[in-house]
């Protein structure tokens, strides 16, 4: 027997270990070369694992095991081919025997048929299945019909009787109003209440974000500022070139475009908050890549969009739709997931108003947006009802004066409110 050893790949730098979150060819199935047998699960992304070889498949690691790059995955053996099933079960091809022995006489049990009207099996005075059903269904008292099978017994015709009978009689007279007595709370019994507990293994990303995140915030010295920002240039930009852009670059101008290009700018204007510390020194970047965060069914992901200094508006759109498709996928490579200087996440497309966001280490800052609302402003003298969103700043101290990110937050403001400067460069 041949047997080629599928053991976990490297698969980059930063990745020590995966989870194999589900196997795609059952134990024992046949698999061809290059055919996906399992997909792991790392710290960024979810990958697919080719068959070194064609065979048989024989697990060696279990779904949801954790497992070091290098270790044993699973066994093809070689020597099985397509043609022997590779572990399907045999097939019977011998035609079916035809029964030789006569049929021995099959006894039958006596069945309760509901509309059945033999009443033999029944005790005195009680009404039969179908009988019982019907009285139940009128709320009838056994007790008060007369039956006139055997020995008394209540036979379907006495209940459809009975029922005719119910139908026609008179409707009693109300009883008289009595004083209505206190009224008495009954509250549920707490024995009926649930308590069930459940116990499901975080998946890999899920650890992974949860580790950085307590980085951090224990790691970092972060702080959050907040404006708001007026979107009454921005909507009004939007419907009127709307349909011209999707016309020429078929996909619509979304709002996250707008904001990633206005960081972008600010980071160009203002280098510290597009930097990052690296031990005693600070990096910094002469480009914007802005990380967008994308929610997903294993967690948030920040695949970013590089340049977006030097991009359109319809580029822009384009990459972070393209990005947001995979990451639901879970088709990201590394490569996709790599690299940002800045983040932007919208809290507002679940109904966020404000929230601190926490830091995308080892960037310096990231911008949270929210939910828009209307709401009353005092412009020029007046209160004018305005399109609102709340913005929110968070900085890493270390790297970010408190007056640098609040100038920079106001940049980002005033480009938003005037749209058109950053289509003039202005």
């Amino acid at each position: 027997m041949s047997v080629v050893e599928m053991k976990v790949p490297t698969i980059g730098e930063s990745v020590t270990e995966v989870t194999l979150s589900q196997w795609l060819i059952a134990d024992g199935d046949y698999v061809e070369l290059d055919q996906p047998i399992c997909e792991f699960e790392s710290d960024k992304a979810t990958l697919e694992f080719p068959a070194e070889a064609s065979g048989k498949l024989i697990h060696v690691a279990a779904e949801d095991d954790d497992l070091e790059i290098g270790a044993l995955v699973a066994k093809i053996d070689t020597s099985v081919s397509k043609e022997s099933g590779g572990g399907d079960a045999p097939k019977d091809d011998a035609p079916a025997k035809e029964e030789s022995a006569p049929k021995k006489e099959e006894t039958k049990e006596p069945a309760t048929v509901e509309a059945s009207e033999s009443e033999d099996s029944y005790a005195a005075g009680h009404p039969s299945p179908a009988a019982a059903k019907i009285l139940k269904e009128n709320d009838i008292d056994p007790q008060a019909v007369k039956g006139t099978g055997k020995d008394g017994r209540i036979t379907k015709e006495d209940a459809q009787k009975a029922v005719e009978s119910k139908k026609q009689a008179p409707a009693p007279s109300p009883a008289p109003a009595k004083e209505a007595p206190s009224k008495q709370v009954v509250f549920s019994s707490s024995e009926n209440f649930s308590r069930e507990t459940s116990s499901k293994k975080m998946s890999r990303m899920r650890r992974t974000i949860a580790k950085r995140l307590v980085s951090a915030k224990n790691e970092t010295a972060m702080l959050t500022t907040f404006n708001e920002v007026d979107l009454t240039e921005v909507m009004k930009l939007r419907k009127t070139y709307q349909e011209r852009f999707v016309e020429k670059y078929g996909i619509k101008l979304g709002f996250m475009s707008i904001f990633a290009k206005a960081c972008a700018k600010a980071l160009m204007e203002m280098p510290d908050v597009n930097a990052k510390l690296d031990g005693d020194n600070l990096v910094y970047h002469d480009y914007a890549d802005v990380s967008i965060a994308v929610s997903t069914p294993n967690g948030l992901v920040v695949p970013p969009v590089h340049n977006v200094e030097s991009l359109s508006f319809a580029e822009i759109e384009y990459k972070i739709k393209e990005l947001a498709t995979k990451a639901r996928d879970g088709k990201l490579t590394l490569e996709e997931m790599s690299g940002g200087t800045f983040t932007i996440t919208n809290g507002g497309i679940f109904g966020s108003l404000l929230s601190t966001p926490i830091l995308n280490e080892p960037q310096s800052a990231i911008l949270g947006m929210h939910g828009i609302k209307n709401r009353p402003m005092a412009i020029d003298g007046e209160v004018k009802i305005r399109p609102m969103m709340y913005l929110a700043l968070s900085y890493d101290h270390r790297v970010i004066d408190g007056s640098t990110s609040v100038t920079f937050l106001v940049k980002v403001k005033e480009y938003i409110e005037d749209p058109v400067s950053m289509l003039l460069d202005l």
